[in-house]
């Protein structure tokens, strides 16, 4: 059996749900605002944020196990690395913000 979601994503029943925007905590979404704002403002594609600079800046734990959980990505050497999921809500996001969706 094959379920159609609202997003147009095709998944079955065995499959984890599809994780949007609208499911993710604030601070979640934060570090997505962060990135986006990187990337806006480069104009280079993000793949990673800083998760810890040493320096005393650092993202939110919690929303950093929220997007883990919500498998968008992954810790790596000091750095929030997404996934191609990730990468994905980061694209619609900044889409979102451009207002072209």
């Amino acid at each position: 059996m094959r379920i159609d979601t609202v997003a147009g994503v095709t998944s079955s029943p065995m499959e984890s749900p599809v994780t949007t925007p609208n499911d993710l905590s604030d601070k979640a979404l934060a570090v997505f605002a962060f990135a986006a704002y990187h990337q806006l403002e480069s104009g280079d594609a993000i793949t990673s944020v800083v998760s810890e600079d040493g320096a005393g800046h650092r993202a939110d734990p919690e929303a950093l196990a929220e997007l883990t959980e919500k498998e968008l990505g992954a810790e790596s050497g000091g750095r929030f690395v997404f996934n191609p999921a990730g990468q994905l809500m980061l694209s619609q996001i900044i889409d979102r913000i451009r207002g072209t969706i």
